[in-house]
């Protein structure tokens, strides 16, 4: 395991779309544990695969209740809304108001390839939809409403 290095804003493939992983072997377990290791290491509470320079649908993230792995995720359900604060460790210092989902659910691998639900109410939901925006090539920045609108 080790750490990478986090892509920062301005780098153009944080604006691109990541492409769905087929093939589940030691590689992606390895790109997995460091994408935890390196979350960890910057603590963060979510990563995608894209800030470390890998345009693979992968995500990690662990909100307080232990850690997830996310391959080829897709948000099945989403219900109610939030209007919180949010910053990202490829946009180190900024942050900003988003409007997310109450509570999502999500459909995902693992590094086995076997399916999984999750679902995420608060912070775990507005972790998932962030990181699988990074997946589409958004970042939070496009996302930000004035606090008082």
């Amino acid at each position: 395991m080790a750490l990478r290095n986090i892509v920062k804003v301005g780098d153009p493939i944080l604006n691109r779309k990541s492409r769905v992983v087929e093939k589940f072997d030691d590689r992606l377990g390895v790109l997995i544990d460091d994408m935890f290791d390196t979350m960890y290491d910057s603590e963060g509470v979510g990563l995608a695969a894209v800030q470390v320079g890998m345009l693979r649908r992968v995500v990690v993230l662990d909100c307080g209740d232990g850690p997830i792995e996310l391959v080829n995720p897709e948000i099945t359900k989403a219900e109610g809304e939030q209007r919180e604060s949010e910053g990202c460790l490829s946009l180190p210092g900024q942050y900003g108001v988003t409007v997310r989902p109450a509570k999502v659910q999500v459909k995902a691998q693992d590094r086995t390839g076997k399916w999984h639900i999750y679902t995420g109410e608060g912070l775990k939901a507005r972790c998932f939809c962030h990181e699988l925006d990074h997946l589409e090539g958004i970042l939070f920045t496009e996302k930000t409403v004035k606090e008082n609108a």
